[in-house]
């Protein structure tokens, strides 16, 4: 019996994702991601749903949209209003690698981007979501997730804000963190107008 449970232990840890580190994160954004994904198909996207309220954020209104008021993103709200969604789960919105997940600061709070690789799309080969205000993070930068994973909670960054998602999504992944507002809009994407139109993608390998 116990060399049974050893066993069992064994297998699963050799069937375990590697992480990858920092560093190689690092070389493949400057010298190309396509080698991140090497062997990695099922990681690669099959398609979009939205981040809250899975697939179809049921529940959740878009209180601030995408380049409303010079707004890089959507505002994601529990249809409560105020504070009633804080701690709610938070989901990839497609198969990807997570590239960053910590606290950014100020204004910021917990954050965490996912790359997505998108094969045989022709417009651009990846794009990148970002979440922002979470109260919780529960996946670190190097791990490879499923589409509908729960990436975290929505909070409200230590207080500077109503709970609610900060939602981007671009087709610069060379981009870095940002403000959030801007008056220039090259790179990002409107996140519910791709959603909608990618939810389903043909997987070609």
């Amino acid at each position: 019996m116990l060399f049974f449970f050893c066993f069992v232990l064994s297998c699963g840890k050799e069937k375990k994702e590697k992480v990858l580190t920092q560093e190689d994160i690092r070389l493949a954004m400057e010298q190309g991601l396509d080698s991140l994904f090497l062997n990695k198909e099922k990681f690669i996207s099959n398609g979009f749903d939205f981040p809250v309220g899975k697939p179809n954020a049921k529940g959740y209104y878009n209180a601030q949209g995408f380049m409303e008021n010079f707004h890089l993103g959507d505002d994601w709200n529990g249809l409560g209003g105020g504070d009633t969604d804080i701690g709610l789960p938070i989901y990839s919105v497609s198969n990807g690698l997570v590239i960053y997940a910590e606290d950014a600061g100020e204004g910021w709070g917990n954050v965490v981007r996912v790359v997505h690789k998108l094969e045989g799309q022709g417009f651009f080969n990846y794009v990148e979501s970002l979440y922002a205000h979470c109260d919780e993070i529960f996946v670190k930068a190097g791990s490879f997730i499923p589409k509908g994973y729960k990436i975290g909670t929505i909070g409200n960054a230590d207080g500077h804000y109503k709970a609610h998602l900060h939602f981007e999504l671009r087709h610069d992944v060379s981009l870095p963190l940002g403000g959030g507002y801007a008056t220039e809009y090259a790179g990002y994407l409107n996140p519910t107008l791709f959603i909608e139109a990618n939810r389903k993608i043909p997987m070609i390998y």
